[in-house]
């Protein structure tokens, strides 16, 4: 069984083909995030037309450096949501065309979904567990009892950790990549400024990150003209702040519903300050701390054509082809059909 994946949820076009024979044998990324970066956020229309710029090359490119044919592929598994509008569009028009030129079945993912099954590319797992995704569009905490069964406990009310980190690099004036940036950069601070830590002690396990993006902001203005030392201690408590926040929800979501795993996906996911202090926490509490590969933590194809590629293989949905209907649903979640 070939699965083609196709990624088109934000500004990361995605082409990635997955084997059951073989595994992940392509995953090609084209990223937009240095054309947004000078924007300080995603410019939607820009989005969809670097996709459609972007999208055919990246497939004609990935398949013939796989050396495979369109027709031995046998389903096409593309993002539908949640995600950017007319980006979704791009992936999920492309996905049903290949599958009525070319006969094959098509499955729409749910990005998010895609996120909390990424682990199982490279890690072995035991359900139920923990899922926190963490990325630039997504803050999630959900109990997952099996493929498809899930409950979501906590979400973000409004800003979602990573684009706080990118919203506070690009005031900072940090260069692509942002996250990567803060966290090199804060590698040299110290804990001089104190930051607010909104409803980390709510019974509920939502979180806020609006709050404390605001208060950086009136730090920043405070304390002009910046200079290194300033910036560096700025990042640390950045970064530091945030990565408690994450800790703290996910050990009290541990502990009430008695799990003994926890998954950390998508592209904060990829900090080594979280990682490290969530496996001592997890340590302490004499549990498992588990990521996908840092390659795919980001936004990627390969999650899409592996999901893809599990629900067909558990029979979990049904392919679909020769339907010309574009499914797409931008406030798509998980535990809701498309």
């Amino acid at each position: 069984m070939i699965i083609l994946g196709i990624e088109t949820s934000c500004d990361e076009t995605g082409i990635s083909i997955y084997s059951k024979k073989h595994g992940l044998i392509a995953n090609e990324i084209y990223s937009q995030k240095k054309i947004h970066h000078k924007y300080g956020g995603i410019i939607p229309e820009l989005a969809a037309k670097n996709h459609l710029k972007k999208i055919i090359p990246l497939l004609n490119k990935t398949i013939k450096n796989c050396k495979i044919k369109m027709t031995q592929i046998n389903a096409i598994a593309y993002t539908a949501g949640p995600g950017l509008s007319n980006s979704l569009l791009i992936g999920a028009t492309t996905a049903i065309t290949l599958s009525y030129l070319y006969n094959i079945p098509y499955i729409p993912i749910n990005h998010i979904e895609a996120h909390i099954i990424s682990v199982m590319l490279n890690k072995k797992i035991t359900f139920p567990f923990l899922s926190l995704v963490t990325s630039g569009a997504n803050t999630q905490l959900t109990i997952v009892y099996d493929i498809e069964k899930y409950k979501i406990i906590g979400k973000s009310l409004d800003d979602s950790a990573g684009e706080v980190f990118d919203k506070i690099a690009y005031m900072l004036n940090l260069k692509y990549p942002t996250g990567q940036e803060i966290s090199k950069i804060a590698a040299y601070g110290k804990k001089y400024f104190i930051c607010p830590q909104p409803i980390i002690n709510k019974k509920k396990f939502n979180f806020s990150f609006s709050g404390l993006k605001t208060h950086i902001k009136n730090i920043i203005k405070k304390n002009l003209p910046l200079n290194k030392t300033k910036i560096s201690n700025i990042a640390y408590a950045t970064e530091d702040t945030i990565t408690n926040i994450l800790v703290h929800k996910s050990k009290k979501a541990l502990i009430k519903y008695k799990l003994k795993m926890i998954s950390i996906s998508g592209g904060v996911a990829r900090n080594n300050i979280l990682r490290k202090k969530m496996k001592n926490m997890t340590k302490k509490l004499g549990l498992k701390t588990i990521y996908p590969n840092k390659k795919i933590c980001t936004d990627n194809a390969a999650m899409i054509a592996y999901t893809g590629f599990i629900k067909l293989q558990n029979k979990k949905y049904k392919t679909t082809k020769n339907n010309l209907e574009i499914k797409i649903n931008p406030k798509w979640k998980i535990n809701k059909p498309l």
